[in-house]
C-alpha cells in the first residue's frame, strides 16, 4: 500500500496533530480564571511517595495549553521515562488530564485518563484559599486531590481517598513538584 502524501505546513491547517492541540497561552474572555493553573505550563520533576513504596520515586510532569488555548493539558509520568518500574501497572502510572474552565459552574472540569492502570476520573476544581482543590465524587471511592504550597517554582501535589462520603480522609500519595522548564506550551 503506498504511502499517503503528508502535507506539513507550520502556519496552515495541515500543520498536524501537535501544531493543532498546542498553543502558545491563554484565549477567550476567561484568561483570568485559565491561570489558576496556566501558572503550571511548563516541565517539572517529581519526588512521589505513598501507596505501598517507602522510597520515593522520581518522576515528570509536563503541563501546556491545549485546545486554542481555552484549556490546560498536563502529563503526569510516575517512575520518569528510562527509569526502573516504567510502565509497569500499580506502582507506575504515565497519564494525562485536560482541564479546562465552565463559567456555567464556575469551577474547572478536570477529567483524568490513566491507560497503564485502566483509570478515568472526572473532578471538579476549585481554589482553596491559597490552594487548588479538586474532587470526584461520581465513583466510589471518593478522591480528592489538592495542589499546595503553591509557589513560582515548586508545589505539593496530595491524593486522598474516603470511602465513607466524604466523611473521612485518608491519604494515598503525594508529590513534590520542582520546575525544571517554564515555557508557553509547555
Amino acid at each position: 500500500m503506498p504511502e499517503p502524501d503528508i502535507v506539513v505546513s507550520p502556519t496552515g491547517p495541515a500543520s498536524g496533530f501537535i501544531e493543532a492541540l498546542h498553543v502558545s497561552g491563554p484565549a477567550g474572555e476567561h484568561t483570568d480564571e485559565l491561570m489558576l493553573f496556566g501558572r503550571f505550563v511548563g516541565s517539572w520533576h517529581l519526588e512521589w511517595t505513598g501507596g505501598d513504596q517507602s522510597v520515593p520515586t522520581t518522576g515528570e510532569l509536563h503541563f501546556g495549553w491545549v485546545l486554542g488555548g481555552r484549556a490546560i493539558q498536563d502529563i503526569w509520568i510516575v517512575p520518569a521515562r528510562g527509569q526502573p518500574g516504567e510502565s509497569q501497572p500499580r506502582l507506575a502510572f504515565h497519564g494525562s488530564t485536560v482541564r479546562f474552565y465552565d463559567p456555567t459552574i464556575g469551577a474547572w472540569r478536570s477529567t483524568w485518563i490513566e491507560p497503564i492502570n485502566g483509570r478515568v476520573r472526572r473532578f471538579i476544581g476549585r481554589p482553596d484559599g491559597e490552594d487548588i482543590l479538586l474532587l470526584s465524587d461520581e465513583d466510589d471511592p471518593q478522591l480528592r486531590w489538592r495542589f499546595t504550597g503553591i509557589e513560582p517554582d515548586s508545589f505539593i501535589w496530595r491524593a486522598e481517598t474516603s470511602h465513607d462520603g466524604g466523611t473521612t480522609w485518608h491519604f494515598d500519595e503525594q508529590m513534590l513538584a520542582t520546575r525544571t522548564t517554564s515555557s508557553a506550551v509547555g
